[in-house]
């Protein structure tokens, strides 16, 4: 079940200790309305199609080329690739730790979860809100916002990815060690 939780970015006034959430949703018009709030687009769709357990980003664009073409059609992105991760994936620790680093991008980030589960940081103002996203989740995360994203230790999941440019995922890391104070996906 998708989920938002909406904390304040600074401890508690005695070390570093996470302060409480501000506000913990599970309603997915409640977590579109506080998304929207803060720019941040959120929908969900049927993710109506199983993947084979071996399909390859061809197979899985294919599969979802009518989502593709809509997200394509409706918001002009250009490039589109399919990320899957398993928990055997060789670089999955690699990439978690990228990943999990707070940064930004030039242009929107867009994601359409058609398997398992991601979590996504975003540092907005003085709040860091925390959105689960499951299949069926789309989240459109604008140019320029301050985020990052775990995956999890056994990482389960595969996402469309959608783009501006032909470079595909191109992050500017802030430097900023506040992903350290948040737990993670575990």
């Amino acid at each position: 079940m998708s989920r938002l939780s909406i904390f304040p970015d600074h401890g508690d006034g005695r070390g570093d200790a996470l302060p409480l959430p501000k506000l913990v949703c599970n309603d997915p018009a409640s977590i579109q309305a506080e998304l929207a709030d803060r720019g941040i687009g959120f929908e969900q769709w049927p993710a109506a199609h199983d993947l084979p357990p071996d399909a390859d980003q061809s197979t899985i664009l294919a599969t979802y080329s009518t989502e593709v073409a809509r997200v394509q059609r409706d918001s002009g992105y250009q490039t589109v690739d399919a990320i899957r991760m398993t928990p055997d994936h060789p670089e999955r620790e690699v990439l978690r730790n990228k990943f999990l680093s707070e940064h930004t991008h030039a242009e929107d980030e867009v994601r359409f979860f058609v398997e398992g589960q991601g979590l996504f940081f975003l540092h907005i103002n003085q709040e860091v809100l925390v959105t689960l996203c499951e299949r069926g989740d789309l989240i459109s995360v604008p140019a320029g916002t301050r985020h990052w994203f775990d995956m999890g230790p056994t990482p389960s999941f595969c996402a469309l990815r959608f783009f501006n440019n032909s470079a595909g995922w191109v992050a500017t890391f802030t430097g900023d060690s506040i992903a350290e104070r948040f737990p993670r996906l575990d």
